[in-house]
């Protein structure tokens, strides 16, 4: 099966992690974009500076989430307030408008997180992460 990778524009810059995490997970860019532009929940990410968006994708009696972890790389300083909900509001809006995000990961949390609590990042995801913040 021959899958069309998304291509970096103005407004986003896929990274190869996510994309190889969109294979993984089975994750297409139309979806992902869907949870940046109108997720459920927001809540800070686990690497500095990072957001992570929800959506949920319950199917039935199966119960899931999708999460997308993502950096703003445009430095606007009106952009940044104390509230993580209000922050990623003006972000969607900045990024509606033109601004640059950085895609860094995403995939498929089986289950319902609790609103607040850290956000559920896998093992696999968290190994590869600190070894691109070791390099």
């Amino acid at each position: 099966m021959l899958t069309k990778f998304p291509k970096d524009t103005a407004a986003v810059r896929w990274t190869n992690h996510i994309k190889n995490k969109m294979l993984f997970y089975g994750l297409s860019e139309q979806r992902i974009r869907r949870v940046l532009t109108s997720p459920k929940r927001v809540e800070e990410g686990i690497a500095p500076d990072t957001v992570a968006a929800m959506q949920r994708n319950d199917r039935g009696k199966k119960k899931e989430e999708i999460w997308v972890m993502y950096q703003q790389l445009t430095d606007n300083k009106k952009l940044t307030t104390n509230n993580t909900k209000e922050s990623h509001k003006l972000k969607v809006l900045s990024y509606k408008l033109g601004a640059k995000l950085r895609l860094i990961s995403a995939w498929r949390y089986p289950g319902v997180t609790k609103t607040g609590a850290p956000v559920p990042i896998p093992d696999d995801i968290l190994h590869d992460l600190a070894a691109i913040e070791s390099e």
